[in-house]
């Protein structure tokens, strides 16, 4: 219906004649909602629903037989459609670079799927190699060239060796940071998740422990992550673990503040309550935000932030989340201990009913401990 829609607009069969790349192979009509099968081939969803439901259990094209019927939306064949309905003949379609990019989105179902043979996937892999080099001298345009990149890099994100982590620092060159950082501000969710997991792995050993120095302090980079925890989506509960990452080193630290992770954190807990669909990822934030308060910086973002207090004391009596309410009690503590004024705004927000639920509640001893000291020192202060 979408790429119908603009049929319409921009053009008539008259006037323009469909790309053989852009025709569905059973239909033959223009891709609507394009998808592909494990095999590599691509077909339009109605099309081969209708082949399925027929009681066929092969591939159209290659009449191989399906273990796995499932589809994958091609989106980068979506794209180049979008792009061919806007710019007409001016856009040709059946060039190298775009014929390398349908090309890498086959190689990488195929690398996806538990079907196939390692023999198959290590010709995928070659076919790759091939490319790149294919593409340095090609004239390809710069929408083409992140289509490759992105699809390349969850290729190779498939197939990469976590636990041999050095092989990580490849990504320290300054060339390869920029593409990490284009991928994160223009990358899907899929993409960004698994910058998020490499993040996460960067920081898991003292191999690649420069690396995560590296990345800790890209400012671009951390506020790319920043970006992703407040607008609490689907790559949130991801870019929160990467944060925590980069939080566990000292070196980092100073620059996640800069970059507004305190106010991140803050945006996305005081979000909680109206979020009862997300998983709730509040013990995470907490935790990185306990990190941080080592920071003179961090303490002063924290108190000064128009709900920081106030979000920090309505998690202080959490029935289902005892971590939280001993992360709230020692924040508070701290904020308590250094500023008069956060004194002043928790009682201000009933910190003081808080703490009394908490304490006759069935909560560790650790934190009925704390709990009880920062109720000493409030009623100190206020006397």
């Amino acid at each position: 219906m979408f790429f119908g829609i603009f049929s319409f607009f921009y053009m008539t069969k008259d006037q323009m004649t469909i790309p053989h790349l852009f025709r569905c192979p059973i239909s033959l009509d223009l891709f609507e909602d394009p998808v592909t099968l494990r095999t590599g081939q691509t077909y339009d969803r109605s099309s081969i629903e209708k082949w399925f439901s027929a009681g066929n259990l092969t591939c159209p094209v290659t009449m191989q037989k399906l273990h796995d019927p499932s589809v994958v939306p091609n989106n980068t064949l979506r794209h180049l459609i979008h792009q061919w309905l806007q710019f007409g003949p001016q856009f040709d379609p059946d060039n190298s670079a775009t014929i390398t990019i349908d090309s890498l989105a086959a190689i990488k179902v195929t690398l996806e799927s538990h079907e196939e043979a390692l023999e198959n996937k290590l010709l995928a892999l070659e076919k790759i190699r091939v490319f790149f080099w294919e593409i340095r001298s090609s004239n390809i345009n710069r929408t083409h060239g992140f289509f490759f990149t992105e699809l390349a890099f969850c290729c190779i994100l498939k197939l990469l060796p976590l636990r041999n982590l050095e092989l990580l620092n490849m990504t320290k060159g300054k060339s390869k940071l920029a593409s990490l950082l284009l991928l994160f501000e223009k990358g899907t969710s899929s993409v960004k998740t698994s910058l998020c997991h490499l993040i996460e792995s960067a920081a898991a050993s003292q191999q690649t422990e420069e690396l995560c120095c590296i990345l800790g302090n890209n400012h671009k980079l951390v506020h790319e992550i920043v970006l992703i925890i407040i607008q609490n989506c689907e790559v949130t509960e991801y870019a929160l673990k990467a944060m925590s990452a980069l939080c566990s080193l000292q070196c980092n630290r100073e620059t996640l503040v800069r970059e507004g992770a305190v106010d991140g954190i803050i945006t996305y807990i005081s979000s909680l309550g109206c979020e009862r669909t997300q998983k709730n990822l509040a013990p995470l934030a907490m935790s990185i935000m306990e990190k941080l308060m080592v920071l003179d910086s961090a303490k002063e973002a924290l108190v000064n932030h128009p709900k920081g207090i106030e979000t920090l004391v309505n998690m202080v009596f959490r029935v289902s989340d005892q971590e939280c309410s001993q992360s709230a009690v020692e924040l508070l503590l701290i904020l308590c201990s250094d500023f008069e004024y956060a004194i002043e705004e928790s009682i201000g927000v009933g910190v003081l009913n808080q703490l009394l639920l908490l304490l006759q509640s069935q909560c560790d001893p650790i934190t009925k401990s704390k709990s009880r000291m920062l109720l000493k020192l409030l009623r100190f202060k206020c006397t």
